[in-house]
């Protein structure tokens, strides 16, 4: 799920899964959560209207500041409702709809699927699902299927693009190009006018293909023969655009079912991955979410570090920042007031009024970032004890 980032927050997804007890439950779905890039901190806002169901591998993307929610799965199956909620409300109510008034043909219902953002278009790509006898074609490997009632699981390769000025839904004819592989689990981002999509899954197949699609022309490129090195084969994992020629590749589950914490930057103009070497290897992630800061650095919030289909110790609710370039001058002196706050104690409070709110939220935001690394320590001191002990 990517979030405008004008928004300069993160919305917590209240349709993922949560391990308590080793028991999988579906967290709230009259939540939200939002975080402060500046201050960091989260704040929860309870919902209303026609809350979505409680659901997981359910896509989100954000136009304007409209918050969409299409698809996922939930314990009667599989969904192809969608929702949308405005995150930029002036009495802090956050007030969900599900959109019904809408013109042309949904998609099946399913999972695991990605979309692209474009020209106030909502354009998904693929995912996992069902469909019934006579909605089977092309774009669809079957994976399994009950004959008593007609009803086929597997991967789709369609693109159903839904207009949120006119309120419909179309499938766009695809005028060239050889599409990729039908998959779920893959992941989908924009620069210019193409949308690119990278990895999934695929029966027992995971994939490090990179494709896009011209959303002027709707034409595939067939898949891109990239210089050099490529990402290992891989599902759930995000890709970000950080420059209006790249794209920030990060986590996932390998081909060999590990857990992956690697990051790569695809450059458009050289059509070179380039794997970033100073990431943290303890911090792997999959099925997370990301999205781009106010300085090109990334923000990865939530997801797993282990394989959810066979080992679940819980999922994450961490935040991963990862920097892609040198922060501003503004930026890397806020950030020392902050981390120095109690020497400057006497000098912060001389400072002009806008430019000392820009600091107390900097002392906030590490004063807190220090009360994590010390609690984390902590944790860690006890559990390293217990081994001892054993």
């Amino acid at each position: 799920m990517a979030l405008d980032p004008s928004e300069q927050r993160l919305a917590r997804r209240p349709w993922n899964l949560e391990s308590i007890e080793d028991n999988e439950v579906y967290l709230p779905n009259d939540e939200i959560w939002t975080y402060d890039i500046d201050s960091g901190l989260w704040t929860m806002h309870l919902m209303e209207g026609e809350l979505p169901t409680s659901m997981s591998g359910s896509c989100g993307a954000c136009i304007h500041g409209k918050l969409y929610i299409f698809g996922g799965y939930d314990d009667k199956g599989y969904s192809n409702r969608l929702y949308f909620v405005n995150l930029r409300t002036r009495d802090g109510t956050y007030i969900w709809k599900k959109i019904t008034d809408f013109e042309g043909q949904p998609p099946t219902p399913r999972d695991k699927l990605s979309c692209w953002v474009y020209k106030d278009r909502l354009i998904y790509f693929g995912g996992y699902g069902c469909r019934r006898h006579s909605e089977l074609q092309d774009c669809f490997d079957v994976h399994d299927a009950s004959w008593e009632e007609q009803m086929f699981w597997g991967w789709h390769n369609d693109v159903h693009v839904f207009d949120t000025k006119t309120q419909s839904w179309f499938q766009p004819k695809i005028k060239g190009g050889v599409p990729p592989q039908p998959r779920a689990a893959h992941t989908c981002a924009v620069l210019g006018n193409k949308g690119y999509v990278f990895g999934g899954r695929v029966l027992q197949t995971r994939m490090n293909d990179l494709h896009y699609l011209n959303l002027d022309t709707w034409t595939w490129s067939g898949r891109i023969p990239v210089n050099g090195e490529n990402p290992k084969h891989r599902s759930w994992h995000t890709l970000t655009p950080i420059a209006d020629d790249k794209l920030f590749l990060f986590g996932g589950l390998s081909a060999d079912n590990i857990p992956l914490s690697d990051g790569w930057i695809y450059n458009v103009m050289t059509n070179c991955w380039k794997q970033l070497m100073h990431l943290p290897k303890t911090r792997p992630r999959l099925w997370h979410t990301a999205c781009l800061g106010k300085e090109n650095e990334i923000m990865v919030f939530g997801g797993s570090k282990d394989d959810l289909l066979s080992l679940d110790t819980g999922h994450c609710n961490d935040l991963l920042i990862f920097q892609t370039q040198p922060y501003s001058l503004l930026r890397s002196c806020l950030d020392c007031i902050g981390k120095n706050a109690i020497i400057l104690e006497s000098q912060i409070s001389l400072l002009p009024p806008k430019l000392l709110q820009q600091v107390l939220k900097k002392i906030t935001f590490w004063t807190a970032a220090n009360h994590r690394e010390e609690q984390r320590a902590q944790k860690e001191e006890t559990e390293n004890k217990l081994s001892a002990d054993q």
